[in-house]
């Protein structure tokens, strides 16, 4: 059994926020994957299935982000679970919007989400970092990550989110390289197709030369 646990905050309020895109993330992998419906637990919401014949505990923290380590540590318990077997998907703002790694253990980075889940049940448990962009100064990354992503952002942003659902099964057989390479490459703009050749036009065949005038006599 895995937990799978998007980070975010609760409410109609907080939905469309960059901070949300965790959440976004595992409702994406419930719907696609036909999860079963919603339920109040843990002190946060959890849908439960199946992935490759393996259960899988989908969480939502309703604890606010900073308190999203209560959620897990409770889940973790109950199912007594190893951190390895808990997968976070969460908001990066090191990453450019829709680019995706992963990776296990490491530092919360300065996300209060994750130094929550670290105090709860340590730090080897798995990241998927869902990158959303800086906004190039840090006394502007609070207001970047509260703000909705902007209507231009959905081209990237749906993709992103079908990908990670589709390419999910990868990840949990243990290939996480071969995961990021999957979702990244579902976001590269595909080449243009070269023009159709088009056969070169015959080269006109060169007009007669006019006919002389005929040869006159000599007169010697």
């Amino acid at each position: 059994m895995r937990l799978l646990v998007g980070l975010g905050n609760p409410g109609p309020r907080y939905a469309r926020n960059r901070h949300n895109i965790g959440f976004m993330a595992v409702d994406e992998v419930v719907r696609r994957h036909g999860f079963g419906p919603w339920r109040t637990r843990f002190q946060g919401r959890v849908a439960e299935g199946r992935i490759g014949g393996e259960k899988l505990l989908g969480l939502e923290p309703q604890t606010y982000m900073n308190e999203s380590g209560r959620a897990v540590g409770e889940a973790l318990r109950f199912y007594k679970l190893d951190p390895e077997q808990v997968i976070v998907m969460h908001d990066e703002i090191d990453l450019k919007p829709g680019k995706v790694k992963v990776k296990q253990g490491g530092g919360p980075g300065g996300h209060n989400g994750l130094r929550s889940i670290d105090a709860h049940i340590g730090r080897d448990y798995w990241r998927v970092r869902l990158g959303v962009g800086h906004p190039g100064d840090k006394d502007l990354v609070h207001d970047h990550v509260l703000h909705d992503f902007a209507k231009a952002d959905d081209a990237w942003l749906d993709k992103l989110l079908d990908a990670v659902a589709a390419e999910l099964p990868i990840l949990l057989g243990g290939d996480e390289l071969a995961f990021m390479s999957k979702v990244n490459q579902a976001l590269v703009p595909p080449r243009p197709k070269p023009p159709p050749k088009v056969a070169p036009e015959p080269a006109p065949e060169p007009a007669p030369e006019p006919a002389g005038e005929p040869d006159k006599p000599s007169e010697t």
